[in-house]
């Protein structure tokens, strides 16, 4: 009787492959879509809009949390080596806090549809964040590799994330523990904005793929306003600073677009969309505070912009992702 014999199974090289070069940059998806989700529900607050756009974000938000924390969490089993030098790398170790920045979104955008979820998540994200900062920190203090090119916007996530622990904080703990975040958040944002200003004005511009990063700057005094405003009770001068900071880079990016526009796709194009999307939040709080209509009307605007962004990021990485072009070295 004849036998053929039975060549051994091999593995799926590409699949693994690829998922070894699974980016953590993706956790910014989540940033960007829970962003809009708190956007929408500010709307429905100040501008009368549907609450259902917002619950279903919040939604959605979750949804790509877990996927991209599944693809993750693969990664780190089967190849913590990968992992492990991402999370070292002087551009890319600073897109890890990104996990915990998506779970403190995840429990801001959840605390009104799902309290007591949303205080456990809270909980988490904050202690999650102030291990990240402390560690990212320490390798900054002690580092041996790091070089001005490697410094870009991107290095704000760890440090300056802290200033959103108090969006929802000022609901599940003692505001003590919100003034600890934010005052850790705001104070580092002063000087990392200078020392990253001063590498965007003396060196040599930002690599191609790290171009859309230039939108984080929006986010830590948009977000560094609604979380002052919330826990000071009100619109007072330092306040308006906050804002007013935050809508003149917004209008500075707004006047280079074309520059934007001209980047092709990649993953650190979603640095777009939270800072974004914070701006968006600033605005329709500053115009329940002030009572101006002007802000009303941006803030309408700024909704619907922001939400026209995501929505094609969210298409282009679809796009992306089908033609493998997602998960590559590079």
């Amino acid at each position: 009787m004849n036998s053929t014999p039975i060549a051994p199974s091999t593995p799926d090289v590409h699949h693994e492959t690829s998922l070894a070069h699974f980016p953590v940059a993706l956790f910014s998806t989540v940033m960007g879509i829970a962003g809009l989700a708190l956007a929408w529900q500010k709307a429905a607050h100040v501008l009368g809009w549907s609450g259902l756009v917002g619950q279903g974000l919040a939604a959605l938000a979750g949804l790509v949390f877990l996927v991209v924390a599944g693809f993750y969490g693969a990664k780190l089993l089967r190849h913590w080596a990968a992992a492990r030098a991402e999370a070292a790398h002087p551009v890319k170790m600073n897109f890890v806090p990104a996990i915990s920045i998506g779970i403190l979104l995840l429990a801001t955008a959840w605390g009104r549809m799902a309290p007591e979820v949303a205080s456990w998540m809270w909980g988490l994200g904050a202690a999650l964040h102030l291990v990240f900062t402390l560690r990212t920190m320490s390798a900054w203090i002690h580092h041996t590799h790091f070089e001005i090119q490697h410094l870009n916007p991107a290095w704000f996530i760890p440090v300056v994330g802290n200033i959103i622990v108090p969006l929802a904080g000022v609901r599940f703990a003692p505001a003590e523990v919100s003034w600890f975040f934010f005052s850790i958040g705001l104070v580092f944002w002063i000087v990392l904005f200078a020392i990253v200003m001063y590498r965007l004005f003396f060196h040599a511009p930002l690599a191609l793929r790290l171009t859309p990063t230039l939108f984080i700057l929006l986010a830590p005094p948009s977000v560094g306003f609604v979380a002052y405003t919330g826990l000071s009770g009100g619109l007072d001068a330092f306040g308006r600073v906050l804002y007013y900071t935050a809508l003149f880079l917004g209008l500075l990016f707004a006047s280079n677009a074309l520059r934007f526009f001209r980047v092709p796709f990649f993953v650190s194009a979603w640095a777009y969309s939270f800072p974004l999307a914070a701006l968006t939040v600033a605005t329709l709080t500053m115009a329940e505070l002030s009572g101006l209509p002007a802000f009303r009307l941006l803030g309408a605007a700024l909704v619907l912009t922001t939400s026209g962004v995501i929505a094609l990021l969210g298409a282009l990485t679809v796009r992306a992702a089908l033609r493998g072009e997602i998960c590559r070295a590079e």
